[in-house]
């Protein structure tokens, strides 16, 4: 398998899959997702339930005309009854993937968190996983917690790992560079994240994590600049050529989200991650192309 190292050849190995996954989109009264629901339909790459608590539901409807056998519309009353909804398609199997439209995240997680009809299993780690393209990087750069976890613990951070390795697999990496992001390459105790660090690469070792390859800890430009971790001296095969960056926190996790899409031009695509399904959850203020990636990462992530 070649791998995947743009936005655009995740979108065109999600149009290859040999399977047609089943989507939960809760909310899709809004011009982007019905555009990026509109392009999947143009291919066939998907099948829809679209639950919706809108009485103004033409677009839906018009889709549905065009595409009788791939899409099935669910009418609710309110938005939080579309997020149960959603969620109960995918504990009963009936779709495999659940989709955030024109509904607060914090809704949505509502229903999926819920102990007796959430879809999150006992011991799970929810986390969100960010896909980046950047202009001036030559593959894409998985990071994560930019939306979930504020401040990892280990197993938190093991879980983290482990999503993040499992979608470069997913992607055709055999062997994912994963970076350990501080903004030093000291070990401290003033600094506990730097001593998980040092376990999860004692674990790694151990082939803990599969095949993959830790480093750190390092700065996000020793992970993906060579020169600065041969100017620092640093021997490791992840530095300059990170797949994944796993950052100490949310906080640098989302500065470092919102100063590549401001700065750098980046595109990204992400999903949370943990549940029984892949949850994407684009912001609502997404284009369609944007919500069409995200959609794109949860499908080929989850293929078989």
């Amino acid at each position: 398998m070649t791998p995947i190292n743009s936005l655009d050849n995740l979108v065109s190995r999600f149009y290859s899959l040999d399977t047609t996954p089943r989507v939960a989109v809760v909310c899709p009264d809004d011009d982007a997702t019905i555009d990026a629901i509109r392009t999947c339909l143009e291919v066939n790459a998907a099948h829809f339930h679209l639950i919706t608590p809108s009485d103004d539901g033409q677009c839906i409807a018009e889709l549905q005309s065009a595409h009788p056998d791939s899409v099935e519309i669910h009418c609710v009353n309110s938005v939080d009854e579309a997020a149960v909804k959603g969620v109960s398609l995918i504990r009963a199997g009936e779709a495999d993937v659940l989709m955030k439209g024109n509904i607060n995240t914090d809704n949505l997680l509502r229903a999926v968190l819920d102990k007796t009809s959430g879809i999150l299993p006992e011991g799970n780690v929810l986390s969100h996983v960010t896909v980046a393209s950047l202009p001036s990087y030559p593959k894409l750069l998985l990071f994560s917690d930019a939306a979930v976890i504020p401040r990892p613990t280990l197993p938190q951070f093991q879980a983290m790992i482990r999503y993040d390795v499992d979608i470069c697999h997913a992607f055709g990496i055999e062997c994912p560079k994963v970076a350990l992001i501080h903004f030093s390459e000291k070990t401290n105790a003033k600094f506990p994240h730097t001593i998980d660090y040092s376990v999860l690469k004692q674990e790694a070792c151990k082939g803990n994590f599969g095949n993959t390859s830790i480093g750190g800890p390092m700065d996000v430009k020793t992970a993906c600049d060579r020169h600065s971790g041969e100017v620092k001296g640093i021997d490791s095969p992840v530095v300059g050529d990170a797949d994944i960056l796993i950052f100490p926190n949310l906080e640098a996790a989302n500065t470092f989200y919102k100063t590549i899409s401001l700065f750098a031009g980046a595109s990204m695509a992400g999903i949370v991650t943990g549940a029984k399904a892949p949850i994407v959850v684009p912001s609502r203020a997404d284009n369609g192309k944007s919500k069409l990636s995200g959609l794109a990462l949860a499908c080929v992530a989850t293929a078989k």
